[in-house]
């Protein structure tokens, strides 16, 4: 005992602390402390195994002192496992867990309790009995909020958490005003449904009963946001689970607009089919009583479970970007998700991957889960394999708060700490807030079918609005009349906005956004169709070619790297034949002079898949990225270029929300390979396609989808271009597959310079990118335009077979037209496949009077490619097809046969009939 004789001749309180640190992080402590630490945990551990003593650190220890570290480590057991022993869950016992913190797990018995320990001090509450410090812990950290935090690795974070936990031992001291201020929301969200469910009985409304108290906690998330911090802006996604309460209750969407949605009035907009009421959005301007404003969003949704939550992440990034020069403490993404589709949906995963990316960090999002703790009709049971719905925090190592919302003080306790926390550190952090769904999934589901027990027992729960107002009628904070006032004085809101829903004649549709779309008109397919003024004069475009073919002072960059530039001067001083990769230099260039931003994302897009664009070059000895455009002292505007992690639907997502948000910016998504693009195609159904006919939601985002045949294989092919011009409808979105550097130049341009926007689906080439006919000259950027339709430049009165043709495609023909010296066939270019430019082609068809067939060619199989679309849109002459025949894949894997299928389609172009 003598070799640790120190320990009685020091406060114990000192030794606590410091095994505390170690307990959390061993490299922390000074080697010889944690030596020691690892000695007695090793003994401990060891201690009585086998019925045999072993000999070590922890039997040589003074028993308070052992004591002492066994409070410690007991303090750690509630504060890593404490989460699972909460009273968390309002309307279900909770599962049980092992082993658990009774206090024999921690070598302390009963007779300890009314022991004073000094651990106490590192709860900050000081030397306490066991009792006494049992008891605070329990109050921290097993009541209504069960924190998980002890993973996060980083100590100055958990001991932020511990301090703040400790300060007022997880329970909220709230202000009467406070109180009444959550009151009335609650009131507001209870009422509100209440009303619903009484006036539109069976209606799809997607409620939020049984989860009230998510309006009280956003509703002071952003009034403690402004208060506080300073925040002028928030952006909130969230799916149609009380979209509608948080409409009215949180956005002012007036009452009886929503009312006349549930009657079921047309929209008075005939140029939109608009949406249901559960899935629009609103921004809204809000001025606080202290003075202060908020600028809110709430972005429209489809129906696809957390669809929205990228795209209001681009959204955010895109207003730091553009309003709030890079200060993301200004505007703060909310992302309400359902329990069920946070555990389900992968795409959950990416917008956690995302959130410290450098091309897509918004500086921490709030996540709030309304967890039902059911599915549609799914057990919670069977509709995960973690714990918990929120443990894709994990992979972020985000805190977690799970929450009784039933308790409505620490809901919205939660959510201030978790303000708090996002703005201290700039990173995610997740709510998980525990309720039930009083209805089915919709209310005219019958949950009992699948839940029999469980909905029993919630039919005779009372809502959170009825277990807070008798919690503070018994409290003394307020009286039941004061109670029964605002409950009748909402209902009679409610019922006078009814009644003049019922005198309106129709529906409308708000814009979201409005503002930042105040110069831009919508308009319609006439519009798309005229052309608009691209050229760039052509000493302009030289000094920009200057600027992108020239190491900067003081540069070094790899030999390979300065061969480009040399290709770069060669190409624009000397040959005058601009390859792909140049005219598209030459156009963000253009753009960003002119004042328009550049944004680029997507897998290995800084030098290309395809090793064609080299926009971000390194210097050799610092690696420091060098985007060459952005040197040029006559830009306006700047360009931001990230290589994206590897995902589809999260990104296109946030690049989709980010050109949502900024008209002005050039926003552009590249799939590696065109295929890709499946793996996003909820985003170009529910929104590219889409959004402007359900909510008034312009976008101007850009796709480029490389795509062509050349052996490669089923899935480095086809970009399926079919499925793009499915989603065409009359004036949605613009298709196009350019043949030349010229022609894509402007095709990018016009996307900036018109006063409306459209989204813009382009299939880019692969081998065109080099082909040496696939060239254009200054003069062709500097005075064209572009090209809806490339006609040819054959001799008309010739011509017998006239073949419209698409991309990459047109040069196999061409030649395969020069082997065989064949003047009787002319090739056609559709670039722009949608909107057709039929009087165009009309134009086209007159000059050859000649002509005895027309063909659609194309490289893909006759069930995929362009061939239906044609058939169906362009119905000026009868039109025939050659092509590769139906089939189930787009290409075969052999070259060998991928190139006899490719040949077969050009002979029958070339067969004399």
């Amino acid at each position: 005992m003598d070799k640790f004789s120190f320990l009685n001749a020091a406060h114990t309180a000192y030794f606590a602390d410091l095994y505390d640190q170690y307990l959390q992080n061993p490299d922390a402590v000074e080697p010889s402390w944690r030596a020691f630490f690892q000695g007695y945990d090793f003994g401990s551990e060891n201690y009585g195994l086998n019925g045999e003593i072993v000999e070590g650190v922890s039997t040589q220890i003074p028993e308070k002192v052992h004591k002492e570290f066994n409070v410690v480590r007991l303090i750690d057991g509630y504060r890593m496992r404490g989460h699972l022993f909460t009273k968390t869950n309002p309307v279900r016992t909770r599962r049980s867990y092992s082993p658990t913190l009774d206090l024999e797990n921690f070598d302390l018995h009963e007779n300890d309790l009314d022991t004073v320990f000094n651990a106490g001090d590192i709860l900050g509450i000081g030397a306490k009995t066991l009792r006494e410090i049992i008891s605070h812990l329990e109050r921290i950290y097993c009541d209504s909020i069960g924190v998980e935090y002890m993973y996060l690795r980083n100590p100055e974070v958990i001991k932020w958490w511990q301090e703040r936990l400790n300060k007022n031992d997880n329970h909220p001291q709230y202000s009467v005003e406070t109180k009444k201020y959550i009151l009335s929301k609650l009131n507001q969200a209870v009422t509100f449904e209440n009303f619903l469910q009484t006036k539109y009985v069976g209606q799809k409304r997607f409620s939020l009963e049984g989860g009230e108290s998510l309006i009280p906690a956003i509703s002071n998330v952003l009034f403690y946001s402004v208060e506080k911090y300073g925040v002028k802006e928030c952006v909130l996604g969230m799916a149609h689970r009380g979209r509608l309460s948080t409409l009215v209750n949180i956005f002012r969407k007036p009452l009886h607009e929503l009312f006349s949605e549930f009657e079921g009035k047309d929209f008075e907009d005939a140029n939109i089919d608009g949406d249901v009421k559960y899935h629009l959005g609103l921004t809204l301007d809000k001025t606080y009583q202290n003075g202060k404003d908020i600028k809110m969003n709430l972005v429209p949704n489809p129906s696809h479970l957390e669809t929205v939550a990228p795209v209001a992440e681009g959204i955010t990034r895109a207003k730091i970007d553009s309003d709030y020069d890079g200060d993301n403490s200004k505007i703060v993404p909310i992302i309400v998700h359902g329990d069920a589709a946070i555990a389900g949906q992968g795409v959950a995963y990416e917008v956690s991957q995302m959130s410290q990316l450098n091309g897509y960090k918004t500086g921490g999002t709030i996540h709030i889960v309304v967890n039902n703790q059911v599915g549609f009709t799914t057990n919670y049971l069977d509709a995960r394999s973690s714990t918990y719905c929120t443990d894709v925090a994990k992979v972020t190592l985000s805190p977690v708060l799970h929450v009784n919302s039933d308790d409505a003080e620490a809901v919205v306790h939660a959510v201030e700490m978790a303000l708090e926390y996002r703005m201290h550190y700039k990173k995610d952090v997740y709510i998980d807030l525990l309720g039930y769904r009083k209805y089915g999934h919709n209310e005219g589901d019958e949950p009992r079918f699948t839940q029999p027990n469980l909905y029993k027992y919630i039919s005779k729960h009372p809502n959170p609005f009825k277990i807070y107002s008798d919690r503070l009628i018994a409290e003394n904070t307020v009286d039941k009349a004061y109670v029964d006032k605002i409950v009748a004085d909402f209902k009679e809101t409610l019922e006078r906005e009814y009644t003049k829903a019922k005198e309106a004649k129709s529906s409308k549709v708000r814009e979201f956004m409005q503002e930042r779309w105040k110069a831009f008109e919508r308009k319609g397919l006439d519009a798309m169709l005229e052309p608009a003024e691209t050229m760039y004069p052509k000493n302009k475009l030289e000094g920009i070619s200057k600027i992108i073919s020239t190491v900067p002072e003081g540069v070094k960059f790899l030999r390979k790297a300065e061969r480009i530039l040399d290709g770069r001067k060669k190409m624009a001083f000397e040959t005058d034949t601009l390859d792909w990769g140049m005219a598209e230099t030459l156009a963000y260039g253009s753009l960003m002079e002119e004042g328009f931003n550049v944004r680029i994302s997507g897998q290995d897009v800084e030098r290309g898949t395809f090793s064609h664009r080299h926009a971000i070059l390194r210097d050799e000895i610092s690696e420091e990225r060098i985007n060459l455009l952005n040197t040029n002292p006559e830009n306006k505007g700047e360009m931001h270029i990230y290589n994206s992690f590897l995902s589809e639907y999260g990104v296109l997502g946030f690049d989709y929300g980010y050109a949502m948000a900024n008209p002005n910016t050039l926003t552009i998504w590249e799939a590696q390979f065109g295929d890709f693009s499946n793996g996003a195609q909820i985003i170009f159904d529910q929104y590219l396609s889409a959004a402007e006919d359900k909510w008034k939601a312009q976008n101007g985002i850009v796709v480029l989808l490389p795509h062509g045949y050349e052996g490669q294989g089923s899935e480095h092919s086809s970009a399926r271009i079919e499925r793009y011009l499915q989603l065409c409808g009359m004036d949605n979105m613009i298709v196009a597959d350019c043949t030349t550097p010229a022609n894509f130049f402007h095709l990018l341009r016009r996307q900036m310079k018109r006063d409306f926007r459209k989204p813009l689906v382009v299939f880019t080439p692969k081998s065109l990118l080099r082909h040496p006919k696939a060239v254009s000259s200054m003069d062709e950027l500097a005075t064209g335009k572009f090209e809806e339709v490339i006609d040819d430049t054959i001799a008309p009165k010739n011509v017998k077979k006239l073949v419209f043709c698409t991309g990459k495609f047109y040069y196999d023909l061409l030649a395969a037209r020069e082997s065989l010296q064949r003047e009787d066939v002319a090739l056609v270019r559709i670039e722009q496949l949608f909107p057709l430019h039929l009087e165009s082609i009309q134009k086209v068809i007159d000059r050859y009077p000649n002509v005895e067939k027309y063909v659609w060619a194309q490289e893909e199989p006759r069930n995929m490619g362009a061939w239906s679309f044609m058939a169906q849109r362009m119905d000026l002459v009868k039109l025939e097809v050659a092509s590769r025949p139906y089939n189930s894949v787009p290409a075969p894997g052999s070259s060998t046969r991928d190139k006899r299928r490719q040949q077969s389609v050009i002979d029958s172009v070339f067969s004399i009939d």
